[in-house]
């Protein structure tokens, strides 16, 4: 599965770091709303992989599925994120 191609310098790296700072922001209110982190993570994962499947179909949304166990163990997810 790839993603739109930054044809334009840097313009997808601006996204990406935006989209990231408003989902944080979102989380941050849902938390300061009572809403518990598992159900947050639950949500927000199945909101997501329902994007995925509308954009790129449920075979290449699977693929991309099925290598995120060997990214979360080789601690992609794990390593901090900065939004500079």
């Amino acid at each position: 599965m790839t993603g739109p191609v930054d044809s334009e310098g840097d313009d997808l790296g601006h996204q990406k770091r935006e989209a990231m700072r408003l989902v944080f922001e979102a989380w941050e209110e849902a938390s300061g709303a009572g809403v518990e982190p598992e159900v947050l993570a639950h949500v927000s994962l199945f909101a997501a992989l329902r994007n995925l499947v509308e954009i790129y179909g449920e075979d290449a949304t699977a693929e991309f599925a099925a290598r995120l166990s060997e990214r979360i163990l080789d601690g992609e997810f794990t390593a901090p994120i900065l939004l500079n």
